[in-house]
């Protein structure tokens, strides 16, 4: 029988009786926080727009402006509302959304021509025009068949070809002013939120900026990052020529049963990028020690392992050290501002050991290389780990620090090679909702934590802000640093990891603060028709986080 009441609660303690159906945008007052910060609003832990009619006993907390939730609320906001005046300004070309860059989006045309800069000045007026204007979004549901037809009329091609592979009997559709598309979470409920923005040519396109959520009122400084843009160029236009640039196109694939032979392809072509980066070594002359640092999950152990193997193809004699050997141990380690152990800030690495090592090995002398005990916190030594250099030799370091020059201050620049990793899948799921390569590396993450750790995946998300900090400032203020930077993502990986992801993201409940990211990223996961771990090679990256690698870890 259905409650003609509700009971629900504030964070404040604070609790109120409502009629079934109410929309939470009628009780923002009952929060202390002023309503024009408030994007969403958590119900139970899953975040939800404000048009959302409550129909159970509930636990409401405000998503702010500067939360990380929120962030992601203004931005796919943004996007909506970007793809909205591009429809109405420029209703024949169509307008794609690629990778992240700082913190803004790269859009490109179909076509490939440059986006005029008149053209993307009058994008943004049309903009501003929107804000000014304070437009409703509006959230609706459609049959299968009329969101067809919708998708069809407003030219969304690869929106219309996902719904080949995802059938749901209703489909819900945001809309601003007459155009209407498909995003995969909430949106602020009107365009008068989005006042913080820019258009700003780069490329053939253009990056729509947004603000970081720790300052969710202006825009950040720009940081041009190239070497990562070249890379995703580079993807991005070979996912063109073979024909696979959307989870559409991707799924297709799985559903002709073609998949086999794209997962091959795709191993093929990454493997090229380490045997040209094992050449763009030898041919220096002088390196001795390749440094590999990239974030959590993008691959560092896979990566030096298979770039060993290039090495050693044309005559080098690799020799592969994993910088955690060189932690100081706990009596040293320095502690973060809560008073944990900080295992990713420079300090608790042992540098004078570490420069003491590599010059003692590049002068001809035998060292001892450390391990590291985690359990108790301290180093030891044995005495299979004694190392030296023969003249062929070459040393492989991987860790988080690779690319700081502060970790090997004392080691002459020509004898070092530097490398970034970075998981950067070149597909979409459509023209307008783009992969995030931070999502693809938690993916990863939950998957292995789960496999190899013992960790649940509310275990793994509720640490997962913790270490995109350890990232901002140890790891991508160095990535322009590096010789090479190598793409490990696979466009298929997705689609594999879904397997082992979905049944970890399930066991997540509602009475957990996890539970809003584990909602997105099964909604996120939803747009990937499942591949068989069996097709995935034994020697592939994607091996390091399901299990079953010919390579020993």
């Amino acid at each position: 029988m259905q409650e003609s009441t509700l009971s629900v609660s504030f964070p404040s303690g604070k609790t109120v009786i409502v009629p079934y159906g109410t929309p939470i945008n009628t009780l923002l007052s009952n929060f202390t926080e002023r309503a024009e910060h408030i994007l969403a609003v958590r119900v139970n832990n899953e975040v939800n727009s404000l048009d959302k009619r409550l129909e159970i006993n509930s636990n409401l907390e405000p998503v702010l402006d500067s939360s990380k939730d929120g962030a992601l609320v203004y931005r796919r906001s943004l996007c909506l509302m970007l793809a909205a005046a591009a429809h109405k300004l420029y209703p024949l070309s169509r307008l794609l959304c690629g990778h992240s860059l700082g913190y803004g989006y790269y859009y490109t045309l179909e076509t490939g021509k440059t986006v005029e800069k008149e053209e993307i000045t009058a994008l943004e007026a049309e903009m501003r025009s929107i804000v000014m204007s304070n437009l409703p979004i509006n959230t609706q549901f459609l049959s299968y068949a009329e969101a067809i037809r919708l998708f069809e009329g407003l030219g969304l091609a690869e929106t219309r070809r996902q719904l080949n592979y995802f059938c749901p009997p209703r489909v819900r559709i945001n809309s601003i002013n007459g155009f209407s598309d498909l995003y995969f979470g909430p949106l602020v409920p009107s365009t008068g939120f989005l006042k913080i923005f820019d258009l700003m040519p780069y490329g053939k396109g253009f990056l729509l900026r947004f603000p970081k959520s720790s300052a969710p009122e202006s825009l950040p400084a720009f940081v041009d990052q190239p070497k990562l843009f070249e890379i995703y160029s580079r993807y991005k236009e070979w996912g063109k020529r073979i024909g696979v640039t959307s989870a559409a196109s991707l799924n297709k694939l799985i559903n002709e049963r073609r998949i086999n032979d794209f997962v091959e392809i795709t191993e093929l072509f990454q493997q090229k990028q380490f045997a040209d980066i094992a050449d763009k070594i030898a041919k220096s002359g002088e390196v001795r020690v390749v440094l590999i640092a990239g974030p959590s999950s993008s691959g560092k152990t896979t990566s030096a392992k298979k770039l060993a193997l290039e090495l050693e193809a044309i005559g080098y004699q690799p020799k592969v050290i994993s910088l955690d050997c060189y932690y100081v141990g706990r009596d040293r380690n320095p502690k973060d501002e809560d008073g944990n152990y900080d295992y990713e800030c420079l300090e608790a690495l042992d540098i004078s050991l570490i420069n003491d090592n590599l010059l003692d090995l590049f002068a001809g002398r035998e060292v001892t290389i450390p391990s590291y005990n985690f359990a108790n916190g301290e180093r030891y030594y044995e005495d299979k780990n004694k190392m030296h250099l023969d003249a062929n030799d070459i040393l492989i370091m991987e860790g988080i620090h690779g690319l700081n020059d502060k970790l090997t201050p004392r080691i002459q620049s020509g004898l070092k090679f530097k490398i970034y990793l970075s998981a950067l899948t070149q597909l979409n799921l459509d023209d307008h909702n783009r992969i995030s390569t931070s999502d693809n590396r938690l993916i990863r993450r939950i998957v292995r934590d789960a496999q190899f750790r013992g960790k649940s995946a509310a275990n793994t998300i509720s640490m997962w802000p913790s270490v995109q900090k350890g990232e901002q400032e140890h790891i991508f203020p160095f990535q322009n640093n590096a010789d090479a930077i190598l793409n490990t993502a696979l466009d298929y990986e997705l689609a594999v990891l879904k397997v082992y992801a979905e049944p970890l993201l399930r066991c997540v409940n509602p009475m957990q603060k996890e539970y809003s990211e584990a909602c997105r990223l099964l909604s996120f996961l939803n747009n990937f028709s499942p591949i068989a771990p069996t097709a995935v090679p034994p020697r592939s990256i994607m091996r390091e986080f399901i299990g079953g690698s010919a390579f020993h870890y």
